[in-house]
């Protein structure tokens, strides 16, 4: 079997390309960074270890890798002979890789019938519906329709902390030992054979917003909200008791939501934020503050961790002070190498608050979520 996976970073190559090689794929990585291509191509294998208190570490084996920028012809036939396709670029950077998946998939239908699923495997809800709509705006009408029978593009959640790292071995990625991989079984094609590691389900939308509201949402809010205390890393921010506590806020906000919502049972979802609170105290990672926290204008946007959730916490009659305060805190990130935090900074100077928010949440300045924003703002300001 046959994969070709965008994106040979630390996501790329300690999750997604591991749980593929161990699930018997022959692993292409298709990446801009040549000095991982060059490795990967000569190596044919590199190191993850996990972030436990025994240090595991596996040797990922079966992988190769090909130039997004140099290799082109070779990304579009590797595409043409793969059993499956993924991504772990960003979702910012698909628009940038369906050209190529859709070369790929154009040489494949010129000549075969055979199923392929693509899977964007993205912090975002209905990441493969996205690449799907990239790829599909370049292919032609009898094209598409081929694909219509044969190609699928089945959306999926992620989720394992990989923090940034640097290696004498550029290719060794240390990653934590929790992951979870959820894939929208409805839209595989009948037959599939399933992935060893991944969960299918039928109904993929509770997932994607339990991991969004709880993991991205309490990893941010703890970045923020230590950024203000002046911490470095999401551990030490952790530490502090205080902090910790208005993390644990605001996943009750995220839980409440979530349970009215989705019918979870609400002490089985409260195991679960500990459980995802622990992750973020793990002592074996180091995971800075700027990292997490950076970005904040995407992590301000409508659909995202934070507004959605405050949103439908209001729409339902739910608290949804602590999301705001993490909202607010999100505005305060300052982080002079960020250019999201670096352009909103500059629009709060411009155009003053209230607009910012407006502008960045999509919320009217009469909406409750954007009033209390203002004021848990001038809180934090105060102290």
């Amino acid at each position: 079997m046959k994969a070709v996976h965008f994106g040979a970073g630390n996501i790329g190559r300690g999750f997604i390309g591991l749980l593929l090689s161990q699930a018997g794929y022959e692993v292409t990585f298709v990446d801009v960074n040549e000095a991982f291509v060059s490795q990967l191509q000569q190596r044919g294998e590199y190191p993850v270890t996990l972030a436990s208190e025994g240090q595991e570490t596996v040797v990922v084996r079966n992988v190769t890798a090909l130039s997004s920028v140099t290799h082109g012809d070779e990304v579009a036939a590797a595409i043409a002979d793969a059993d499956l396709v993924t991504t772990a670029v960003g979702v910012s950077i698909l628009k940038h890789i369906a050209g190529a998946v859709a070369e790929g998939i154009t040489r494949r239908l010129a000549g075969s019938s055979s199923p392929l699923h693509v899977i964007a495997c993205e912090n975002a809800i209905g990441g493969s519906a996205q690449l799907k709509e990239l790829v599909y705006a370049k292919l032609d009408e009898e094209t598409r329709r081929k694909a219509d029978a044969s190609v699928a593009f089945p959306n999926a959640a992620v989720d394992r902390i990989v923090p940034l790292q640097q290696h004498e071995d550029i290719l060794k990625v240390v990653v934590e030992p929790f992951y979870e991989w959820v894939v929208d079984a409805s839209q595989m094609i009948p037959g599939y054979k399933p992935v060893n590691g991944v969960h299918y389900v039928d109904n993929l939308e509770p997932y994607i917003e339990r991991k969004l509201f709880t993991v991205n949402t309490g990893h941010c809010s703890a970045a923020y909200l230590g950024y203000l205390k002046g911490y470095e890393t999401i551990q030490q921010a952790m530490a502090d008791d205080a902090l910790t506590a208005s993390v644990r806020e605001v996943l009750e906000e995220t839980g409440a939501v979530l349970v009215n919502k989705h019918g979870f049972d609400k002490a089985e979802h409260g195991k679960y934020i500990d459980k995802i609170l622990e992750r973020f105290r793990n002592p074996a990672l180091t995971d800075e503050v700027s990292r997490v926290g950076r970005s904040p204008i995407r992590k301000l946007s409508p659909n995202d961790r934070l507004v959605s959730p405050a949103v439908q916490a209001y729409e339902a009659g739910l608290a949804f002070t602590a999301l705001t305060r993490s909202m607010a805190a999100a505005l305060l990130f300052d982080v002079k190498d960020d250019p999201e935090a670096v352009e909103l900074q500059a629009s709060l100077a411009d155009i003053g608050l209230s607009e910012a928010v407006a502008k960045y949440t999509g919320l009217a300045a009469d909406h409750k979520v954007h009033q209390s924003v203002l004021a848990e703002y001038d809180k934090l300001k105060a102290n």
